[in-house]
């Protein structure tokens, strides 16, 4: 019993010693979508800014595919040392899961350790630059006639533009085709060209292309309108319910210590306060989480809300992965 004891002793203080320690080398931050892409760009501009509050490199890794499940599933099953982490969000912990159910290769609640949702951002409905509707009603009536003629693209089955999608295609009673893409900057790239119709993209990559006049920006999926394109009307405004807002949050292996994903959830809120920080991220339309949404505890208690809520979108919709 002694030696046991002993023993339990001595893994506390190594794992102590270990959190204290850390970040002793750089840390990955797996995107689990392409590069180039909405959750791309935020984990671009928030591994500079935490890696000068850490003093190590934060470096990204791209692992896409399955609407965000494979960079999700790798990081599930990573050694819980705290060198690797997911940056998450609506799709991979709550839209994903749901539609997948129990053919989801990770459970969003029980295999991370996670650490704090810090920023959101709307999502914009864009269509080729010549497609022949301006508004949201007018692109309503247009899909109600020629929706077996339309195709829209995502950045993969299940993924928000996915999801979104598909609750555009329950506000106007019609199925238009989905085509799925290993990411959002091969579907935007198609979109420019043409070859679909519209995305139900993240406001940070359609801004670029809006503000360049190669898409059009037909309305916010959401309730209001966004600082960075203040002209565009929300769905709200155009009288639909439909509220696509994409959150992002950082997440662990479980099993991380403790003090590894307090230590990251301080070292975010310390970036996200820096001003380089702050602008380039309202730049693209993300909106930083105000202090008491930014905590480690909050993030934790308000993470099955959102899991149910997204369970309960999907069952209501009847909305399937297929």
């Amino acid at each position: 019993m002694r030696i046991l004891a002993a023993a339990l002793f001595s893994l506390a203080l190594a794992t102590s010693a270990q959190a204290q320690d850390w970040p002793a080398r750089p840390v990955t931050m797996i995107v689990p979508y392409a590069a180039g892409g909405p959750v791309d760009t935020v984990g671009r501009i928030m591994a500079q800014g935490l890696s000068e509050v850490l003093g190590q490199r934060v470096i990204i890794e791209n692992v896409g595919g399955a609407g965000g499940m494979t960079g999700a599933t790798r990081v599930a099953k990573a050694a819980p040392d705290g060198y690797t982490f997911l940056l998450g969000g609506s799709a991979t912990m709550t839209t994903v899961p749901a539609l997948y159910g129990a053919k989801t290769p990770y459970n969003p609640l029980t295999d991370f350790e996670h650490v704090n949702q810090f920023a959101d951002s709307a999502r914009i409905l864009v269509a080729r630059k010549d497609f022949p509707a301006s508004s949201l009603k007018e692109f309503v009536s247009y899909a109600k006639a020629n929706h077996d003629r339309m195709q829209y693209g995502s950045s993969g089955t299940g993924a928000g533009a996915h999801i979104c999608s598909l609750l555009l295609d329950l506000a106007m009673g019609v199925k238009v085709t989905h085509v799925p893409y290993r990411g959002s900057a091969p579907a935007m790239q198609d979109l420019l060209a043409g070859r679909i119709d519209y995305i139900c993209e993240q406001i940070s990559t359609a801004v670029p292309q809006i503000k360049g006049g190669t898409v059009k920006p037909i309305a916010l999926m959401g309730l209001s309108r966004a600082g960075v394109l203040p002209d565009v009307p929300s769905a709200a405004e155009e009288g639909f319910d439909i509220d696509c807002a994409s959150l992002s949050a950082f997440a662990f292996p479980k099993g991380t210590p403790e003090a590894i994903a307090r230590r990251l959830a301080d070292a975010t809120n310390k970036a996200v306060e820096k001003d380089v920080v702050r602008e380039r991220l309202a730049a693209v339309g993300v909106v930083i989480e105000p202090p008491e949404r930014r905590t480690i505890d909050h993030w934790r208690k308000n993470l099955p809300r959102e899991v149910e809520r997204a369970v309960a979108v999907v069952k209501a919709g009847g909305l399937s992965a297929e």
